[in-house]
């Protein structure tokens, strides 16, 4: 994921989740995406000072890369 979540990709996401029969699955899933959005979030803040560009681009790399996992397994439980 090289970009933003833009409110049609999350508004998809939400159809998706809201239209599932599983309903702990879709709040299971919710809350990962919830979690893995926040981090990723923080880490492109860079509230850190500690932490250098190179880390802090592989952290951003690695968070995007668990948002685009889950957005993917959601979108896999779309009918």
């Amino acid at each position: 994921m090289d970009e933003l979540i833009d409110n049609k990709e999350i508004n998809l996401i939400l159809d998706v989740l809201e239209h599932m029969e599983d309903e702990e699955l879709a709040a299971s899933l919710l809350a990962e995406f919830n979690e893995a959005t926040k981090h990723h979030g923080k880490l492109l803040m860079n509230k850190d000072p500690n932490l250098d560009h190179d880390d802090w681009k592989n952290k951003c790399d690695e968070a995007s890369k668990e948002v685009s996992l889950i957005v993917n397994r959601i979108h896999s439980y779309r009918s």
